[in-house]
């Protein structure tokens, strides 16, 4: 079975459905289902991740650029924060992450590290500015 995991997904994961409904527990591929059952976890992280990392960024081209704020970037941080709240209702178990100090220097990390690509500023904050409060209160921008 390892061949079709590694040569179409799509029909491993089909077969493997199938042997489940049938209960077939002998036949399953149970290393690679783990595998899979894992990484949706590792998914719903990246996704959580990614959203916080763009809110951030724009929060800082916000506050660091005032002369270049824009309806874009409103609708942009808006969009992240809701997106944010959403992801948090779905997966009510990544909610822990937020206040997570490493996750939080990490995804600042990022944030910084490309506010600073995409405004050439050099003397953005080390440390986030900002509460986890704040980053999600609707109507919180930076002045």
């Amino acid at each position: 079975m390892g061949t079709l995991y590694e040569d179409d997904v799509i029909a491993w994961s089909e077969l493997q459905a199938a042997l489940l409904r049938r209960g077939q527990w002998w036949q399953l591929d149970i290393d690679n289902i783990a595998e899979e059952i894992e990484d949706v976890g590792k998914s719903e992280k990246r996704e959580l991740q990614s959203r916080q990392t763009v809110l951030l960024t724009h929060l800082l081209k916000w506050k660091y650029q005032p002369g270049r704020r824009g309806s874009s970037w409103v609708k942009t941080i808006r969009a992240q924060r809701t997106a944010v709240a959403e992801d948090l209702v779905q997966y009510p178990h990544l909610k822990p992450l937020l206040n997570d100090p490493q996750w939080l220097r990490q995804v600042y990390r990022r944030a910084k590290m490309d506010a600073e690509a995409q405004t050439h500023l050099q003397d953005l904050p080390e440390m986030l500015p900002w509460t986890v409060e704040q980053i999600l209160e609707p109507d919180f921008f930076p002045e």
